[in-house]
């Protein structure tokens, strides 16, 4: 058999960037201008997009780091990090291993997860109207 007849799969260098990166700032400026202007935002799942180990970095480094965040203890933990990008957050689930299970952008005012339910709000009332009436 030749190398004619061989089939080869070819891959890109983890070095190799094919503008993934480029092309999701530019949705996540889109999805800012839409909160700004229609109070509308969105979610971005980053384990499902195509990134190289290289592309992950260099995003991560081009967000950077706001002046909030928050830890959460649930089903596992998460935490919620203010970008360099108001209203752009990274909103990361870990399992109970510490293993990441959803790595996602959240372009919101305030990201959805850390905002109390009515029904937790409704039944933390309760407990304080019963402390209050002890």
């Amino acid at each position: 058999m030749n190398s004619q007849q061989i089939p080869q799969l070819i891959r890109a260098s983890e070095g190799h960037t094919v503008g993934n990166v480029r092309a999701l700032l530019t949705e996540i400026a889109a999805l800012l201008e839409n909160l700004n202007k229609n109070n509308e935002g969105g979610i971005i799942d980053l384990k499902s997009l195509p990134f190289s180990t290289t592309e992950y970095d260099l995003f991560c480094k081009i967000l950077g780091r706001g002046e909030v965040s928050v830890h959460i203890e649930a089903i596992g933990n998460s935490e919620v990090l203010e970008t360099a990008y108001p209203g752009l957050w990274r909103v990361k689930h870990f399992n109970m291993n510490g293993d990441v299970v959803a790595d996602l952008l959240e372009i919101a005012w305030v990201p959805q997860f850390i905002k109390s339910q009515p029904e937790d709000v409704r039944a933390g009332l309760e407990r304080l109207q019963i402390q209050l009436n002890e």
